[in-house]
C-alpha cells in the first residue's frame, strides 16, 4: 500500500486553487485568441481582445482574473492501493480555507441556503472521489463561479424526443442565458444515467481539456454540431454580440433507463478554470 500525507493533500489544493484563480490555461488562451481572430463582430472582438488581456494581467499581477472566485469543486481520482491517515475531507476543505484565505481570494460560500450566513473562509469544498485500481492519487480542481453555474439546467427527456430535442435543450438553453454566464462559453452536457448521474457527468465534461474530443462517435459528432448552432445564436462574447458565443462543447454520456433521456447542461464561463496534478 502506498500511504499519502495528508498534509501534502492540503498543500496541493491550496496551490491549485490560487493558481487556478490566477492562471487561464494555455489551451484557453489558445483558443480565445482564436475566437478573436474569427469573431466578426468588431465588439465581440474587442471584447475578447480585452479578456485575454485581463487574463495576461491576472497572470502577470499574481491577482484573480474575475472576482467571483467560485464555489470550490475537486475531484479526487485514488487508486484502491492507496492510503492515508485521517479524514480527507477536512484535509480537502484544509487546503481549500488556506487558498481562499491566504490567496485572498473571495469567500462566496454560506453555510445555509437560506439563512446565508457566510462561512469567511468558501468551505466546505464539493468533493467527488472515484476509486480506481493502483496506488495513484490525482486532484482535479476547479473554482466554480456562481454566474455560469446559475444558467446551468437538468431535464427529464423522454427517448421519442432524440437528438434533435436535446440539441434544441441546449441551444434554447445558452441562448436565454444571454451574457450572463460571461461567454464565450465552454458548454459541458451530460447524457443519460439518471436525474444526478447526468449532472455528474456534465460537471465532469467542464473538466475535460478544451482542444480534446469524445472518443464515441454519437458524442463526438453532438459536440461539433451543438458548437456550430450555439455559435448562430448570435448571442456573443459577453452577450453583445457576435460569432463566437462558444469556444467548445464537450459530451458525457452513460447507459440509461429505456424510458428515460436524462440532460444535464452545466456552462462554464470563458475563463475555463480547472487545475489538475498527481502526488
Amino acid at each position: 500500500m502506498r500511504k499519502i500525507d495528508l498534509k501534502d493533500v492540503s498543500e496541493k489544493v491550496r496551490e491549485l486553487f490560487i493558481d487556478a484563480c490566477e492562471n487561464i490555461p494555455e489551451n484557453v488562451l489558445n483558443a480565445l485568441k482564436k475566437a478573436a481572430q474569427e469573431e466578426q463582430s468588431p465588439l465581440g472582438k474587442q471584447v475578447i481582445e480585452q479578456i485575454i488581456e485581463n487574463a495576461y494581467l491576472g497572470r502577470e499581477k499574481h491577482l484573480p482574473i474575475c472576482q467571483d472566485t467560485g464555489v470550490a469543486v475537486v475531484y479526487l481520482t485514488i487508486g484502491s492501493e492507496v492510503c492515508f491517515e485521517g479524514d480527507i475531507y477536512e484535509a480537502v476543505n484544509e487546503g481549500v480555507r488556506r487558498a481562499y484565505t491566504e490567496g485572498f481570494l473571495r469567500k462566496s460560500v454560506v453555510r445555509h441556503p437560506i439563512d446565508r450566513v457566510n462561512t469567511k473562509d468558501n468551505t466546505p469544498a464539493i468533493v467527488h472521489i472515484k476509486m480506481v485500481p493502483g496506488d495513484t492519487f490525482k486532484i482535479d480542481v476547479a473554482p466554480k463561479g456562481g454566474g455560469s453555474e446559475n444558467m446551468s439546467t437538468v431535464k427529464m427527456l423522454i427517448p421519442a424526443d432524440g437528438i434533435e430535442g436535446i440539441k434544441k435543450l441546449v441551444v434554447d438553453t445558452v441562448f436565454h442565458a444571454g451574457g450572463k454566464p460571461c461567454p464565450p462559453i465552454v458548454v459541458g452536457v451530460g447524457i443519460g444515467g439518471n436525474f444526478e448521474k447526468s449532472a455528474l457527468l456534465a460537471k465532469e465534461a467542464l473538466f475535460r481539456e478544451i482542444d480534446d474530443e469524445s472518443a464515441d462517435p454519437i458524442a463526438n459528432k453532438l459536440e461539433k454540431d451543438l458548437l456550430e448552432l450555439i455559435n448562430n445564436t448570435g448571442v456573443g462574447p459577453m452577450g453583445f454580440g457576435g460569432t463566437r458565443t462558444c469556444l467548445a462543447v464537450k459530451v458525457n454520456v452513460h447507459p440509461c433507463h429505456i424510458a428515460s433521456l436524462p440532460v444535464a447542461i452545466n456552462i462554464q464561463c470563458h475563463s475555463a478554470r480547472h487545475k489538475s496534478c498527481t502526488l
